[in-house]
């Protein structure tokens, strides 16, 4: 039951080695068209965690290792994201933090698109797997301004 916190959190069901079952989001055009960019950049492992289908099958959704490290493009700004809220850069991506009760949400700002990634406390500390796609997410979804913007 350890690892059902985190997957129900994040997931509906799927903490196995099969798909990930994770509910894609429903970006707007500019952020589809960016979300599509990074799908094809996605690394093939995060924190050493091989890439895992996801269910259903959207290129706006990946997974990678057990418990998975889940990632969403195209979803909305965090409902707990307030203008002077501290924000972590990793690798010149900026992310709003969200602790959860077994990991963190980490989700992008500044960029056409808002990235969401959900890492369980397994890959502590969880804020290393974002070196991992950052590279990619500053690749493929542009930046639309400055922390002054947000």
């Amino acid at each position: 039951m350890a690892s059902a916190g985190v997957c129900g959190l994040i997931l509906s069901g799927g903490c196995g080695t099969g798909a990930v079952d994770v509910a894609p989001p429903s970006p707007d055009g500019s952020a589809t068209t960016a979300c599509t960019a990074l799908a094809e950049s996605l690394p093939d492992a995060v924190r050493d965690g091989e890439r895992r289908q996801t269910s259903p099958t959207s290129e706006l959704t990946a997974a990678w290792g057990d418990p998975a490290v889940v990632l969403r493009c195209g979803v909305s700004s965090p409902a707990a994201y307030e203008p002077t809220a501290e924000l972590v850069e990793v690798n010149g991506v900026e992310w709003f933090p969200e602790e959860l009760e077994r990991g963190y949400r980490f989700t992008t700002f500044g960029r056409s698109a808002f990235v969401e990634v959900t890492v369980p406390d397994d890959y502590r500390p969880e804020v290393n797997a974002l070196v991992d796609l950052a590279d990619a997410v500053d690749a493929a979804v542009p930046r639309t301004g400055t922390s002054e913007d947000w």
